[in-house]
């Protein structure tokens, strides 16, 4: 068999492993359940549905008016802070949905933070009746809105950036007002980045678990977590799961409809003229520095605030923490998982580009549709796949307790889901590379292996830098998986925050949370001059 051939094959085996969780999730929907999808069917289903529906509605529209506002702003405006905001929004994402959830609730909640800032303000009074209850959906909503919108705010922010002064001139000469420019001119030009970010909104939106179940919301995904771990019933599991996907997939099809007919020009180069930026004064400078702040506030300093003062008020909860084995649990997982999705990733990536396959290249492009599954539907569906394995091929090795609840087990999952991260990101910088220069290699002499060595790894270093932290900052907030597939005695930073908050004790929730808000600040610091340059 030549090279070429195992090239294939590997990249091939590769795409067919990410994509077998989604084929069990759709063969499912024919399989029968027990009785419980009946009563489910007959009671509970259309509340999930209804659920799932209304908190996307509202996490889209909130993520929308934060993240275009901002990002706005930062784009076309000069005022005081605005290049600390540039960067410093994205330190949202540092703080996961569920963790935004503990602080909302340990702030409003009776006797919480909120009443004792009265109090020594204030004195004694029945201040409870006056604080407002963020719970249920609408903290579900708030907590996730306000974690996810910098997926809008970093997406639209660049393609604000790369608008030519063009357009905004081409506005002032039709005699449009700036409100006027903005709705007709700035924004339509960056409607595919807007789409792209709300796209990745709904997909966490639906896929979140800590949030909902924390506010006891029903969504599907509860659903889908209540019918595999209190009914045991995979394959009702998947079929919930199978409903999660149609919401993902109408989606998808929506906004390409909405789109047919659209066309977005990029200048030339020739013709592109750099936007200069406005200078505010003023109490317009004031306002525009209060927004970001305000933005940045809540999304950020409000949530490491909260487990900040927690953690203080009961230090308690910080010696009794196992700081060193929480940090090894989560940095091993970080570098096994990082080390096996490089290293596929590149396989795949370069089978790809010298075979040239289509075959191959349509099954990546679906498998790496496994980054839109939510965590739990994945682990749900990797368990249905080892058991089928185990009851009917493997019966005499009893592989489940190799590939289950195990660290190889859950590595596998955090591969699956995680695998359209890294190989999109090493796809980017291998689109830079010309194929000529594998073309000059090969006539120097030099084999596949040596010119991937020798010539593609040096190139793609920077693009092998950023996937390596994004990942490790998916990896460290990753719940739904680690809580399912970790082995017995096993915890991360993220599964400790919520097993102390699932048994109402959120002040022990506290220090865990800080460490995790801390690691994964310092990833995305390092990921800020990638992903927010401006050149």
């Amino acid at each position: 068999m030549n090279r070429l051939n195992i090239w294939y094959l590997s990249s091939l085996s590769i795409s067919i492993v990410v994509a077998i969780p989604i084929v069990i999730i759709f063969s499912s929907f024919f399989e029968l359940t027990s009785e419980y999808s009946l009563i489910l069917k007959e009671t509970f289903l259309l509340d999930y549905i209804v659920n799932s529906l209304v908190l996307l509605i509202g996490v889209i529209v909130i993520t929308s008016i934060i993240g275009i506002g901002c990002a706005y702003l930062v784009s076309f405006y000069d005022f005081p802070g605005s290049k600390f905001f540039k960067w410093g929004l994205i330190l949202s994402f540092a703080v996961p949905a569920y963790i935004y959830s503990y602080s909302l609730t340990a702030f409003f909640e009776n006797y919480g933070t909120a009443y004792s800032i009265l109090k020594s303000l204030f004195g004694d009074g029945e201040y409870n009746k006056y604080i407002p209850k963020l719970d249920g959906m609408v903290g579900a909503t708030i907590a996730i809105s306000f974690s996810i919108f910098g997926y809008v705010y970093v997406l639209t922010r660049a393609s604000f950036h790369y608008q030519s002064q063009n357009l905004i001139d081409l506005g002032k000469n039709l005699g449009f007002s700036k409100k006027k420019t903005f709705m007709k001119i700035i924004l339509p030009a960056a409607r595919p980045s807007i789409i792209a970010g709300l796209s990745l909104v709904a997909m966490e939106t639906l896929s979140d678990f800590g949030s909902v179940s924390f506010f006891g919301v029903s969504t599907l995904t509860t659903g889908i977590y209540n019918a595999w771990i209190t009914y045991d019933d995979l394959t009702l599991a998947n079929q919930l799961s199978f409903y999660l996907l149609i919401f993902i997939f109408i989606l998808f099809t929506l906004e390409n409809i909405s789109r047919q007919k659209a066309q977005y020009h990029s200048p030339s180069k020739s013709g592109i003229q750099s936007k200069t930026k406005i200078s505010l004064k003023g109490y317009k400078a004031i306002l525009a520095f209060g927004v970001c702040f305000l933005v940045f506030f809540i999304s950020f300093l409000f949530p490491v605030s909260q487990m900040a003062y927690w953690t203080y008020l009961f230090p308690n909860h910080l010696v009794d923490l196992k700081l060193i084995e929480l940090l090894t649990n989560t940095l091993l997982l970080v570098f096994l998982s990082c080390i096996l999705l490089i290293f596929l990733s590149f396989i795949s990536n370069y089978g790809n580009r010298i075979t040239k396959s289509k075959l191959l290249q349509y099954l990546t492009t679906f498998s790496i549709s496994g980054y839109a599954m939510p965590g739990i539907i994945l682990a749900v569906a990797y368990i249905s796949f080892i058991s089928f394995l185990d009851n009917n091929l493997f019966s005499n090795f009893n592989i489940k307790s190799f590939f289950i609840g195990s660290i190889f087990g859950l590595v596998l999952v955090y591969f699956v889901r995680f695998y359209s991260l890294a190989n999109n990101g090493l796809k980017s910088g291998y689109l830079k590379i010309n194929y000529s220069i594998d073309e000059s290699a090969y006539l120097l002499g030099y084999s596949k292996i040596k010119t991937f060595i020798n010539i593609h790894l040096p190139f793609l270093k920077n693009s092998i830098f950023l996937v390596i932290i994004l990942l490790s900052i998916e990896i460290v907030k990753e719940l739904p998986i680690t809580l399912i597939m970790r082995p017995f005695n096993f915890d991360t930073f993220a599964t400790t925050a919520y097993v102390f908050a699932s048994q109402d004790l959120l002040e022990a929730a506290a220090a865990p949370a800080l460490f995790l808000i801390l690691i994964s600040s310092i990833f995305i610091l390092l990921t800020s001059r990638y992903i927010l340059k401006d050149k």
